[in-house]
């Protein structure tokens, strides 16, 4: 079941991050299901409560977000010649490994140097005073993800997965991960869970009948959201607007609010997260 802290507790990330508030991984168990869609869009989301909001790119073998949030052109700035300065795409500060290569460039390292990029990413960068930092974690269950639950305290993992049963499988296999690194799985996000005929309106479950209301519920965590397919969202990934920024009222963006509320109830953090509580009131009570 998902532990949380009382609201108002600062981790304290094994003497890291000191000005993070909270850190929240967003993993998955396969490559393909949109896990990075998710960790930026939700990200997005969070910070319309006010809250301050940073993304660190985990995925070192295949960074997308420098792309996703309109930042392929960008590069870390240095203060004081060791501090890296992270590269702010709409109001959300961002490291990615993308930045420091081309991107036809391959990273070909092995565990060690993943392990000592992810230490400089987390105790070489500015990242400020912080409501959350979101770390994008790569598929699967390697060498980062050790690195990251032994690094940091993370408040919790959002797990992202599609339909189908192999994805499902893989899904286990990530949360068995997690809880073998005591990382507290605060629910399941189902991507790309059916598409609507724009000519029709009807629902198509293109990888199957969903399964994973079932299996949240068999491993007492919960589904914190499902995700239509949205024609929508590739494109506007492509261009650097991640769709909470491309289509802010359409329907996807709101559901993507909607996972917000359920990760800020998830992790304890109640109505307690920005001085800016106003607009936090006004995001809940929209």
């Amino acid at each position: 079941m998902i532990q949380t802290q009382p609201s108002g507790d600062k981790p304290k990330s094994r003497g890291r991050l000191p000005g993070v508030r909270q850190v929240i991984a967003v993993g998955s168990g396969k490559g393909g299901v949109g896990k990075s869609t998710v960790a930026v869009n939700l990200a997005l989301a969070l910070k319309e409560t006010g809250a301050s909001v940073a993304i660190l790119d985990a995925d070192i073998y295949g960074p997308s977000l420098p792309i996703m949030l309109g930042g392929r052109d960008a590069k870390p700035t240095m203060k004081d010649e060791r501090v890296i300065v992270p590269v702010e795409c709409h109001g959300i500060a961002m490291i990615s490994m993308g930045f420091l290569i081309k991107e036809d460039d391959a990273v070909i390292w092995r565990g060690p140097m993943l392990a000592k990029v992810l230490q400089q990413f987390i105790d070489d960068v500015d990242w400020g005073e912080r409501d959350y930092l979101l770390i994008d974690l790569p598929p699967g269950t390697g060498d980062v993800q050790l690195s990251i639950s032994q690094m940091l305290d993370v408040k919790g993992a959002v797990v992202v997965t599609t339909p189908q049963d192999v994805a499902m499988a893989d899904v286990r296999r990530a949360m068995k991960m997690f809880e073998k690194t005591r990382i507290s799985v605060l629910g399941l996000v189902e991507n790309m869970a059916w598409f609507t005929c724009p000519d029709t309106e009807k629902r198509y479950p293109i990888f199957g009948e969903s399964r994973t209301q079932k299996a949240a519920d068999e491993w007492g965590v919960p589904l914190l959201a499902s995700m239509p397919l949205d024609l929508a969202v590739a494109p506007a990934a492509d261009r650097g607007e991640p769709i909470v920024v491309a289509d802010p009222s359409g329907d996807q963006a709101q559901r993507y609010r909607d996972l917000a509320k359920a990760v800020l109830d998830a992790t304890g953090s109640g109505g307690d997260v920005t001085a800016n509580s106003e607009k936090f009131s006004d995001f809940f009570s929209g």
